[in-house]
């Protein structure tokens, strides 16, 4: 028995199934359905350079900036 394979395209809505080209001329069809899924993108945690580990300061507060309020330029109008 020889068996030949042919792709066809549709689309499945619930359990609706709608030929997007040439519909095959056959009545009973027997298909494998193989699921295009969109992979979800993995997010990268950057990680800062060994090289610069402990060579940070700290010029200001948390809380309190290390310049004055009057001298920031995006409060001015």
């Amino acid at each position: 028995m020889k068996i030949m394979l042919k792709s066809y395209e549709v689309a499945i809505e619930g359990d609706r199934i709608t030929w997007l080209g040439k519909k095959p001329s056959t009545q009973t069809i027997r298909a494998i359905i193989i699921i295009e899924e969109e992979a979800k993108p993995q997010i990268k945690r950057r990680f800062p350079s060994a090289a610069i580990a402990g060579k940070g300061e700290t010029l200001g507060d948390i809380v309190s900036p290390i310049v004055d309020e009057e001298d920031w330029e995006c409060l001015k109008w």
